[in-house]
Order: structure tokens, then C-alpha cells, then sequence
């Protein structure tokens, strides 16, 4: 299973290349099927990304969520998925043009790491695993896509060809909307990420919290949206000002992810 899993992912890596070039040309070229095509491609990669994770659970005989790698390609997963949520609901499919390219640098990140599979240390063998990674998973993906909403409104009013851009980019306040529900969901999420692995850690370590670089930078990254949102209700704060907010944000959420692991090794080191 492991090898079909090696072997679904370098496809998979190759179907999100393909779908970020074809996006890249639906902009050049200005053809509403290459469109269709790059999101149909991105979806086929979709499919075939979570085989791969398939085939990695069961040859691992556990949830594939446990090491850099997994956490990486899992990432890229949930990046994709809300991604293709938010290109269907709002038939947008220029954000794909934009978040293609963060996805294959995320699968390209995971490519890097080991994929030797290793027995799990036994803080990690509890269900709460499960629970507390898919979270986070959904977290970064959406956080990802305010990401890539805030970097296009932002270059909303400098793109030319108006007529091209006004047809398949919304409007900067429909952005900024998306926006914020993008903002909203990950937030929501990483609430219970760090709700879980709270709980998940009185178990295996006897304290809910250890100040730990992982879980501070966490706190961090949740502070950062809380006051975004916090802002945006109850002083309005919207546009420009809120689209560097989250940018921002999303800023917080790599060093999470990529900067602790590589500065701050912790108890988190595994992930």
C-alpha cells in the first residue's frame, strides 16, 4: 500500500502542476475552458490525493497524521478541498489561478520530508489524534483561502483588461466577504484544534497546557484572527485594512506550521 501511496502522489503532484499551469494560461489566453479544465484537473488531484492518503493509513496501520510529511500533503489536502468548495459556491474559479500555486508549494514542502513510517511514541496512540490533526487541517485550508482572497483584493484595483477581470473576479467587497467566511471557518476550527489538543494533552501528559512553541504560537495565530473578527463586528473594519489582517494571519499560521518546527523544536516536533 505504501508504494501505491508513493505512486498516487507523484501523480498527484503532477495533476496540481497541471492545474496551476492551466490556470496560469486561462489567464493569459482569456478562455473560459481552460478554466473548466484546470478546476477539473484540481479535482482529479483531489480524488486521487485522498487515495494516496488512504493507501498511507492503511499501509501505516494508523491515521496518516502523525509526521512532517503527512502533516504536509495533508495540508495541501485541505487546501485543495476548500479551495474547490469556494470555487464551486461562488463560481470563482480565478481563485484557483491564485491557490494553485500555494498548493504545489505545500506538496512540494511535503515531497522534501521523510516518508519512512515510524512507530507512533505513545503520546500519540489516543483517538484524540484523529480529532485534534483533521481540524487543524481544515483550519490551515481555510486560512489559506483568506490568504489568497486578500492577495486578490488587493490586486483587484490595479488589474487591467477591467472587462476580463470584472467578469470572472467579484467585486472587492463580495471578496472581502468570502473573505471573512473563510476567516470565520478557520477560526472556528482552529478553536477546536486547540480545544482537542488541550484535552489530548492532560491525557498524555497530565497538563492542558505547557506553553509549549507550538501551542503559544497556536494561541498566537488564533489571537491574530479573534481580533480580526473582532474588529471587522464591532468596529467594521473592512477592505484594505482587514485584507492585510489576514494576510497577516496567514503569516502566523506558516510560522506555526514550518518556522516552529524548524527554530522551535518542542513536544511538537513530530508535526
Amino acid at each position: 500500500m505504501l508504494q501505491t501511496e508513493n505512486a498516487l502522489f507523484t501523480i498527484v503532484m503532477v495533476l496540481y502542476f497541471a492545474a496551476m499551469i492551466l490556470y496560469f494560461l486561462f489567464i493569459a489566453v482569456k478562455k473560459d475552458r481552460l478554466a473548466t479544465a484546470a478546476a477539473a484537473v484540481q479535482t482529479a488531484g483531489l480524488v486521487l490525493h485522498t487515495a494516496a492518503l488512504v493507501c498511507r493509513g492503511i499501509g501505516a496501520g494508523r491515521l496518516p497524521l502523525t509526521n512532517q510529511y503527512e502533516f504536509a500533503t495533508s495540508f495541501a489536502w485541505g487546501l485543495c478541498l476548500v479551495s474547490l468548495v469556494f470555487i464551486w459556491r461562488f463560481k470563482f474559479p480565478m481563485l484557483g489561478a491564485f491557490a494553485a500555486p500555494v498548493i504545489f508549494l505545500v506538496i512540494g514542502y511535503a515531497a522534501m520530508q521523510s516518508r519512512e513510517v515510524r512507530e507512533l511514541m505513545p503520546a500519540l496512540r489516543s483517538n484524540w489524534l484523529g480529532f485534534h490533526v483533521s481540524t487543524a487541517i481544515i483550519s490551515y485550508g481555510a486560512f489559506g483561502v483568506s490568504f489568497v482572497l486578500s492577495i486578490i483584493f488587493l490586486l483587484r484595483g490595479s488589474m487591467r483588461d477591467q472587462g476580463f477581470w470584472d467578469k470572472h473576479v467579484p467585486s472587492r467587497e463580495k471578496l472581502d466577504l468570502i473573505s471573512y467566511r473563510s476567516v470565520s471557518l478557520g477560526l472556528l476550527f482552529l478553536t477546536f484544534t486547540i480545544v482537542t489538543g488541550a484535552i489530548w494533552a492532560e491525557r498524555a501528559w497530565g497538563s492542558y497546557w505547557s506553553w509549549d512553541p507550538k501551542e503559544t504560537w497556536s494561541l498566537v495565530t488564533w489571537i491574530v484572527y479573534a481580533v480580526y473578527l473582532h474588529l471587522r463586528l464591532r468596529r467594521g473594519w473592512r477592505g484594505q485594512a482587514a485584507a492585510w489582517f489576514a494576510v497577516v494571519g496567514f503569516v502566523c499560521v506558516m510560522f506555526t506550521y514550518v518556522g516552529v518546527n524548524t527554530f522551535l523544536p518542542g513536544i511538537h516536533s513530530y508535526a
